[in-house]
């Protein structure tokens, strides 16, 4: 047997290659939208892809499946749980295997065999994998997706939250309680391989280890400790994140089947006036990917500032709408990386990049200021001044400026704010509020600031704060 994992930092989620090197088959669970890479180690390995399995519908990223399947001829399993509303409605003319708890597959001499586990979503399933080709008898491991993590069970409220899909959250948890029953049944030698590590927002807190074995989790994971249903209930439920806006459109998306792939290069735009005709188009976002520390100074008016790192996808997520055509100004060389991360989120409305000389040359600049925490705490005096704190729901409760109105960075594009005040924003760590900065200066506030280090290190450096 042939294994191998993909990690996405950007979206802290796991595929895996499993291959049978007997027969020349092999299978990607949970493939992400751009399995090149993943295609190319079977090659390489002197496998083909015949199959893609998900574990449910996910709702973080966009499914590669569908583009397997089109692009490999690749067989699909996938679940019939959950009932009719939780099937998938884009497979005619795709061969699709649907899958009930207790069924079994096979991929040349591995065996799947399918456990239905609902609590994250009501059609989630795990597979347990047997190497029969190896001659095993007995399992090697199981595929939990977002079912069991390293150190904590998957969400159940991202249905209500993010989907609007009301009253689901109580009855996941509850279901999420008996299917921690039956992987508690499993043996403890099994190797548990997860859908997310730390990072991913399909949980709350997610270890950073890529791998655990049943018998760990039963030790050491809280949700294998916790007896009482309610009380499981309601730990699981307590303090969840906030769930990204874009979740919900990838929850339609990928039952309904995301868009094919294969589409045309990009142009590159060099020339000030060809970008400012594009700008002025209906519906038109020019999105800055630079380095916050360069986009403070000279921000394109009217654009917002995503720095290009690990958090892009996530921000990108809860600040890019559906409908916008996006003009993205980026340093050379960043196209392909840039495109395939907001592809991976079904972003797919990219109608040019932009070099940065020639967004900055197209006419008017803005920018905003950086204020040290002894500045930051000056400028609260003046009168005018109204503390804006960007930070997620948990930071604000655990401490925060007793000046400070909460306001939520994901919301910020569309929350009322008053238009005649000098705007203080901070988060924990000063890239947050950047982000922030920038949006407030695109929504045409004139006086914004941010603080350079955040509320931490505020804090660290004694000024007043209520806990």
């Amino acid at each position: 047997m042939f294994f191998q994992s993909f990690f996405d930092e950007r979206l802290a989620q796991y595929a895996y290659l499993v291959g049978c090197q007997r027969t020349g088959e092999a299978v990607i669970i949970d493939p992400p939208r751009h399995s090149e890479e993943i295609i190319a180690r079977a090659a390489k390995e002197g496998l083909h892809i015949s199959a893609a399995a998900e574990t449910h519908i996910h709702a973080d990223f966009t499914s590669g499946a569908r583009q397997l399947a089109h692009d490999l001829d690749a067989t699909l399993y996938l679940s019939d749980e959950g009932g009719e509303d939780w099937h998938y409605s884009y497979l005619d003319g795709v061969d699709a295997v649907l899958l009930k708890d207790g069924d079994v597959f096979s991929i040349g001499n591995i065996e799947f065999k399918v456990m239905h586990t609902p609590g994250h979503t009501p059609e989630s399933l795990s597979f347990i994998l047997t190497d029969r080709g190896g001659g095993a008898d007995e399992p090697m491991g199981i595929f939990t997706g977002d079912f069991v993590f390293v150190g904590d069970v998957g969400r159940p409220d991202l249905l209500e939250k993010a989907a609007g899909i009301a009253d689901t959250a109580a009855e996941g948890a509850r279901q999420m309680f008996h299917s921690v029953q039956k992987f508690k049944e499993l043996p403890d030698y099994l190797i548990v391989w997860p859908g997310h590590g730390a990072g991913s927002a399909c949980g709350k807190s997610l270890g950073a280890v890529p791998v655990t074995t049943v018998g760990y989790e039963k030790r050491f994971n809280w949700a294998m400790k916790e007896n009482d249903e309610k009380a499981f209930a309601d730990r699981l439920l307590d303090g969840q994140p906030e769930a990204p806006a874009y979740f919900a459109m990838m929850k339609k998306v990928n039952k309904e089947g995301p868009a094919l792939l294969g589409g045309g290069p990009i142009p590159v735009i060099e020339d000030p006036e060809r970008f400012s005709r594009l700008a002025e188009g209906d519906h038109a976002l020019v999105l800055d990917t630079r380095p916050a520390a360069e986009a403070e100074k000279a921000l394109v008016k009217g654009s917002i500032n995503i720095p290009f790192n690990k958090s892009f996808v996530n921000w990108a997520g809860w600040l890019i709408g559906y409908g916008e055509s996006l003009l993205i100004v980026a340093e050379e060389g960043l196209e392909d990386e840039i495109r395939h991360a907001l592809e991976s989120i079904h972003l797919d409305r990219i109608r040019a990049f932009v070099r940065p000389q020639a967004a900055l040359a197209a006419g008017e600049t803005d920018a905003y200021a950086t204020l040290s925490a002894d500045q930051f705490e000056e400028a609260k005096k003046d009168g005018r001044a109204y503390v804006l704190d960007v930070r997620n729901d948990s930071e604000w409760a655990a401490g925060r400026m007793p000046e400070a109105v909460h306001y939520f960075l994901g919301h910020l594009r569309d929350e009322e704010l008053p238009g005649d005040r000098r705007l203080l924003v901070h988060c924990q760590s000063g890239a947050r509020s950047a982000i922030a900065a920038s949006i407030l200066k695109a929504r045409g506030f004139r006086e914004v600031e941010h603080l350079a280090g955040g509320f931490g290190k505020y804090e660290q450096e004694g000024h007043a704060i209520v806990k």
